[in-house]
C-alpha cells in the first residue's frame, strides 16, 4: 500500500501495467456494468448546467431516456450515477458508438471540440483505478480493478510498451488531486520499485 496525502493507493497501480486498445475492447466500459458510471455531488449540476451543449452529440434514443429518467439517476449501491438505455449492462446514454463500433462519450467529444471545459465524470476518466472516499471523508482509496476480459488488451498493451498503470492515468490523477500530489505518487512508486528489486 501507498499512501500520499491521505489517499490510501494500491501497490497494484505503481506495479501493473496498462495503456486503453479502444480498437479491441470498443470502450466497452461504458457499457459494461452494473450501473451507469459513478458521479460526484458537485458533478450533477455540471452535467445538467452542460446538458444542451452536448445534446447535439446524443442519439435520440439517448435524449428520449434521459427525457425519461433525468440527467443522472439515484442508484441503492453505488449512490448518484448516469442513467443507462435499458438496464444493467447497458450502454450510458452519453455514449455513442462511431463507425468503428467503438464508444464514444459525448460530454468528452464536446470538450476535445473545445465546445466545453470539462472532458467526463471523473470516475470514466480514473477507469480501471476505482477511486472512493472512506465513509467520513478522512481518506481516499485507489484501487486497480480492470475488468478481466474486457480489460485484457490494454494489460497485454500496458506491458509491451512497459507503461505502469499511475503513468498512463496521469491526466485524470493530477485533475483530481493536482501536480504535486502526481509527483508525489511517481517519487513513491520509484521508491516501490527500488525496494522490490532488493
Amino acid at each position: 500500500m501507498i499512501v500520499v496525502d491521505k489517499v490510501l493507493i494500491s501497490d497494484e497501480i505503481a506495479e501493473a501495467q496498462f495503456v486503453c486498445d479502444l480498437n479491441k475492447c470498443k470502450g466497452g466500459c461504458c457499457e459494461e456494468g452494473d450501473a451507469g458510471a459513478p458521479l460526484e455531488d458537485a458533478e450533477l449540476d455540471i452535467m445538467v448546467d452542460l446538458f444542451e451543449k452536448v445534446k447535439p452529440y446524443l442519439t435520440p434514443a439517448a435524449i428520449a431516456e434521459i427525457e425519461r429518467k433525468g440527467k443522472y439517476v439515484y442508484h441503492r449501491e453505488f449512490g448518484w450515477v448516469t442513467p443507462t438505455l435499458g438496464g444493467d449492462n447497458e450502454i450510458c446514454v452519453y455514449g455513442s458508438r462511431d463507425e468503428k463500433g467503438i464508444i464514444k462519450c459525448a460530454f468528452e467529444q464536446a470538450y476535445n471540440d473545445g465546445v466545453i471545459g470539462w472532458k467526463k465524470p471523473i470516475s470514466c476518466h480514473f477507469f480501471p483505478i476505482i477511486q472512493k472516499t472512506g465513509k467520513r471523508g478522512e481518506y481516499d482509496r485507489m484501487n486497480y480493478e480492470p475488468r478481466p476480459t474486457l480489460c485484457s488488451p490494454a494489460c497485454s498493451l500496458g506491458k509491451k510498451l512497459k507503461v505502469p498503470v499511475y503513468k498512463f492515468l496521469k491526466e485524470p490523477i493530477v485533475r483530481k488531486y493536482g501536480e504535486d500530489f502526481y509527483k508525489a505518487l511517481e517519487k513513491a512508486a520509484t521508491e516501490y520499485y527500488t525496494g522490490k528489486e532488493k
